[in-house]
């Protein structure tokens, strides 16, 4: 059945239909809301209590949309109510632990996959610093996949709106993955640079070993 038979059964009693719905959209769901919300813990929050929104307020759907961009819909307006109570702060270290949750080629030798997990990290980092809206859109765009039209009605936005934001929210991430790649190389070269003044004090630096000259 498609959505709208699905929608018709669950509002007719079928338990079972309106399960069906959710099986059919939530991995989808939770994926976007993820990235949006910049956690799994918190993205399994909303998308729960999203889909327990929309079983609820089901006979409110007025079918001028496609389900999924109501359902979005909802899920975004609960991870903003949840982003207002509590302002989460993504550092880069917290991305690459979350990093496991994003896909990899597993057919990829071990260090290509290693690279394709940092990167994965180093683009959700640079998404966390992105203002919400300006990661919403970008999300929706670039991972979901979806048209401007679409996003127009999930956000409930003008279209001219969303062009002219996605392209602000394009420029802004680039320049967020400058700063994390930034930061990226300041972890790498951080030890070098700590060890400077005792190798110049003169001291035995035997973790970096550097020959140090004696003092005159």
């Amino acid at each position: 059945m498609d959505d709208d038979q699905l929608i018709d059964a669950a509002l007719a009693g079928d338990s079972t239909a309106f399960g069906q719905l959710v099986r059919k959209y939530q991995d989808r769901l939770f994926n976007a809301i993820a990235h949006v919300a910049g956690s799994t813990e918190d993205a399994r929050d909303v998308v729960q209590d999203a889909l327990a929104q929309a079983f609820i307020k089901l006979e409110t759907f007025q079918r001028c949309s496609a389900f999924y961009t109501w359902l979005f819909r909802i899920a975004y307006n609960t991870a903003i109510s949840q982003r207002r109570r509590r302002k989460p702060t993504q550092s880069l270290e917290s991305a690459r632990d979350a990093c496991g949750q994003e896909p990899v080629d597993d057919g990829a030798a071990p260090d290509e996959r290693l690279q394709q997990q940092e990167q994965a990290a180093l683009v959700q980092a640079a998404l966390a610093n992105l203002s919400h809206e300006h990661r919403a859109i970008l999300v929706l765009r670039e991972i979901d996949g979806c048209c401007y039209e679409t996003i127009a009605q999930m956000l409930e936005l003008p279209l001219g709106t969303v062009r002219s934001r996605l392209f602000r929210a394009r420029i802004e991430m680039r320049e967020q993955l400058k700063n994390v790649l930034r930061i990226e190389r300041d972890d790498i070269t951080a030890p070098r640079r700590a060890a400077s003044p005792a190798v110049a004090d003169g001291a035995v630096t035997h973790e970096v070993g550097l020959p140090v000259a004696p003092k005159k």
